[in-house]
């Protein structure tokens, strides 16, 4: 075996893209595999977004070893392809820190690499990002190239072809579009775009004419050119198909094989002298490289830890439940109860659990691609039309759905269920993914009922109470396990809107929770009455409508009153306590624990971060103790 140091024989002779460009053009795929096997390496005991990165390493290694970075742009779209980017990019090292507190973030950031020319948490945002760069090169008088790469799923949103919209209709504006096609988001790609790139990218007769072009006319721009259009008069011709880009004024190239990286070597250093608005579609593999990635790529987008050369993923079983998978039993027996019930989700079926559903009933569950605005507005109207649709979006998703939740849902008082999963400080995935602003968004919406559940039993109720209320609901719940409480085969009972209760009575302290941070800040309670510090302990549950009768008995009976959420203060519910509490005249002091004002919070474990922002169990210990000495 060769000593450590020798490991990476191609892998450790590049540490930037102009050290790239020092290996000659039958040296990349070694290079290739290098790469594939550091990234398969390292995610293996610091877990990741893997399979999308393994689809797109010959991708990365081609475009920096023909385009000029960071002089040329290049933005990644989602980010969560990027790491054989990032490792290209000065970053071998410290991908071993990736998503780590104090580490590099799992997506570009602009702040963390020149190289990084756009950040990329969520999807859809890479054309008109790119098309901005380009514009402002033109209009500066630069002469640079500006590449969007958009896969995973992220050209099934309204945003990018509102990009391809704007873009196409400047046809002097140079940059390049890749579509990574891997025909998957986090599940298997769904809609009729998904149909469309099929039927281009597995027609046996359409693509044995188009690679015997591509043979002949790849190498040259001119010729390249001439292929496109032949390419394009073929496919009309054998598939009945109009150009749907070219129809945004594009010139289409392709497919190609993306995971032949002297191919696409050849092919991008053709595309670098056409000038306009390009799009390349290239045909990659997610999970490239490593068999069980590419046998159940669902599961390997983001496996955990896992043993690298059995493929074996390595799970941590305490008997918990995710809340996500409370979420989806609960949602089929509900929809098993009445006929009513549908579920939404923007790509998003395993990841929420909404998969449980489809299975079971694949008619009454929509993926509707990485589409939240439509998601919403969909499931407004089936509510409008006697459905109660349960439409499932991550928090941090939520907010570009802002807008439709106001105008669709909330004004109208539809009946329309928004389940928030990664509510809160979702840990490894950092600021574009931590749901830290929905309680003070949704907050002030007139007409939304807001809740949270402290385990996974009162999550089981808060939605069956959601499906009873016939009122617009937003049940928002953590990303991870639960607190082990019981919740399998008991009946439904439903929980009085705008009604919390008293966990632990107390003097003098009054400790405020809500959602599964209660469960942190019970311990604490716990812990100061071992210390003689009696304090009280109520459960909020809604952060809207807030309990009146409650407050007002903390009001009268006590002397502080400590809130506690997994949110922003700013904004939050303690804001709204601190007020209610304010306009009836109460004297009780209020301390906020949350998410610090006006601040972005970076990765790490969700553990770290509570305790980094001082309301894990030690920070509301910590408050406790303080209002006691203040006394």
């Amino acid at each position: 075996m060769k000593p450590e140091q020798n490991k990476y024989e191609w892998l450790d002779r590049v540490d930037s893209p102009q050290e790239l460009k020092r290996l000659a053009h039958d040296e990349l795929p070694r290079f290739c595999d290098e790469l594939r096997r550091y990234i398969i390496e390292q995610c293996a005991v610091n877990p990741g977004h893997l399979a999308s990165s393994l689809g797109a390493v010959e991708l990365a290694v081609a475009i920096h070893y023909v385009f000029d970075t960071p002089d040329d742009k290049i933005v990644w779209d989602v980010g969560h392809q990027a790491y054989a980017h990032k490792i290209i990019t000065g970053r071998r090292d410290a991908f071993r820190t990736n998503r780590k507190l104090g580490g590099i973030s799992g997506f570009p950031r602009i702040s963390e690499s020149p190289y990084d020319a756009f950040g990329g948490g969520h999807a859809s945002v890479s054309i008109s990002a790119a098309f901005g760069m380009a514009k402002a090169a033109e209009l500066k008088g630069e002469h640079r190239q500006v590449v969007a790469v958009i896969g995973d799923g992220a050209m099934t949103g309204g945003l990018a072809f509102e990009g391809l919209n704007n873009a196409g209709a400047s046809r002097r504006t140079n940059m390049l579009v890749i579509l990574n096609d891997n025909n998957m988001a986090i599940d298997q790609a769904t809609g009729a775009l998904k149909g469309y790139l099929l039927q281009i990218s597995t027609s046996k007769r359409y693509n044995a004419v188009k690679n015997r072009l591509w043979r002949l006319f790849s190498h040259a721009p001119l010729l390249l050119d001439l292929c496109r259009r032949v390419g394009n008069a073929v496919k009309h011709g054998l598939l009945q198909k109009s150009n749907l880009f070219e129809s945004f004024n594009f010139r289409y190239f392709g497919p190609v094989d993306g995971n032949n990286v002297q191919a696409l070597v050849t092919v991008l250093r053709a595309l670098k002298e056409i000038d306009g608005p390009k799009l390349l579609h290239v045909m990659t593999v997610k999970g490239k490289g490593f068999d069980p990635a590419e046998h159940d790529q669902c599961a390997w987008h983001a496996p955990g830890r896992f043993n690298p050369q059995t493929g074996e993923r390595i799970v941590s079983a305490d008997g918990r439940d995710r809340y996500q998978d409370v979420f989806g039993q609960t949602l089929l027996d509900l929809a098993r109860q009445d006929r009513r019930v549908v579920g939404i989700t923007p790509a998003m079926s395993s990841g929420c659990s909404m998969n449980i559903l489809q299975q079971q009933m694949p008619e009454r569950c929509f993926d509707v691609g990485i589409a939240e605005g439509h998601a919403v507005t969909f499931s407004a109207g089936l509510a409008v039309a006697g459905m109660v649709p349960f439409c499932n979006i991550y928090s941090s998703f939520m907010q570009r759905a802002y807008d439709n939740v106001i105008h669709d849902v909330a004004i109208q008082k539809l009946p329309v269920v928004l389940c928030l999963d990664r509510g809160g400080l979702v840990g490894e995935d950092g600021a574009t993914h931590h749901g830290a602003f929905d309680l003070a968004y949704f907050g002030c919406i007139p007409n939304l009922i807001v809740a949270s559940p402290l385990d996974e039993g009162e999550l089981r109720n808060l939605l069956y109470t959601a499906l009873q209320s016939a009122a617009p609901f937003v049940v928002r719940y953590p990303r991870g396990k639960g607190a082990g409480a019981q919740w399998r085969g008991k009946p439904f009972e439903p929980i009085p809107v705008g009604r919390g209760r008293c966990l632990t009575a107390g003097e003098q302290i009054a400790v405020l929770s809500i959602g599964p941070v209660g469960n942190d800040a019970a311990r604490a309670v716990e812990r100061a009455r071992a210390e003689g510090i009696p304090a009280a302990h109520y459960d909020l549950r809604f952060a809207k409508p807030l309990d009146d009768a409650l407050l007002d008995e903390v009001g009268r009976r006590f002397r502080y009153a400590i809130t506690v959420e997994d949110g922003v203060v700013r904004g939050g519910v303690g804001s709204a306590v601190r007020d209610l509490l304010s306009r009836r005249g109460y004297e009780t002091a209020v301390v906020s624990l949350g998410i610090p004002d006006d601040r972005f919070v970076e990765q790490g474990t969700s553990e770290q971060l509570h305790a980094l922002c001082g309301f894990d169990e030690e920070g509301i210990l910590k408050a406790i103790r303080q209002c006691r000495a203040s006394q």
